[in-house]
């Protein structure tokens, strides 16, 4: 970088260089990509949230956050699921 740039190519400089790199490829999976609760598809689809659970739980794709305060304790999984693997799996089952 040169010393004599103005600074509005400087931050330009310093965003592209710092950026987070984007989602691979051109399909939309990725962190922009739109991700569902059990209990939002559930109630666009008509179902019941545990049949969605059951559905997507061992799905490639979707995300499992797991929580416990204490190791002898419960876990709680939480479920994220992306637009596309629903989609996908709404195609499959409607076609």
């Amino acid at each position: 970088m040169r010393s004599g740039t103005n600074l509005e190519e400087k931050q330009r400089w310093m965003r592209e260089r710092n950026a987070a790199p984007g989602p691979q490829g051109s399909d939309s999976s990725g962190i922009t990509e739109r991700h569902f609760t059990p209990s939002e598809l559930a109630r666009m689809w008509s179902m019941h949230p545990s049949t969605v659970r059951r559905i997507f739980e061992n799905m490639p794709g979707v995300l499992k956050l797991s929580v416990s305060d204490l190791p002898s304790s419960r876990r709680y999984v939480t479920l994220r699921i992306p637009q596309s693997v629903a989609e996908a799996w709404y195609r499959k089952a409607s076609a």
